[in-house]
């Protein structure tokens, strides 16, 4: 049990101290000297005009994590898709079928509250 998880732990660590290396080595090698000009907020190459900590509306940020949730959802249909070949196979279809019509059906229950909440529309 312990002996097949050697070569994952060995990845890991190895990932581990390449990354703490490379962090000491910009810390170590890189140039350190701050000024006023570059501790500013840089924006696009245009320098900020007022107060650069303004507030959003949350609806943007809701929009995003509902198109992440979303697209997520749907990058778990592929996976499906593709195997349903084999549950068809293994006689296992109609299970299939129900699992993802719940998966469907939660999906869109999310959806429609999302909508009758207004957090689909443009105000």
């Amino acid at each position: 049990m312990v002996a097949s998880l050697i070569p994952v732990i060995m990845v890991v660590s190895i990932a581990a101290l390449f990354a703490l290396t490379f962090l000491w080595l910009s810390r170590a090698l890189g140039p350190q000297h701050p000024s006023p000009l570059k501790t500013t907020t840089y924006e696009c190459g245009v320098p900020p005009r007022g107060s650069t900590e303004i507030r959003f509306f949350v609806r943007f940020f809701l929009v995003a994590l509902l198109f992440l949730l979303f697209d997520l959802e749907a990058v778990f249909l592929y996976p499906w898709v593709i195997l349903y070949r084999s549950f068809l196979a293994e006689g296992r279809a109609l299970f299939a079928l129900g699992e993802m019509a719940v998966f469907l059906a939660v999906l869109l229950a999310g959806y429609a509250y999302v909508w009758r909440k207004g957090g689909l529309e443009w105000q």
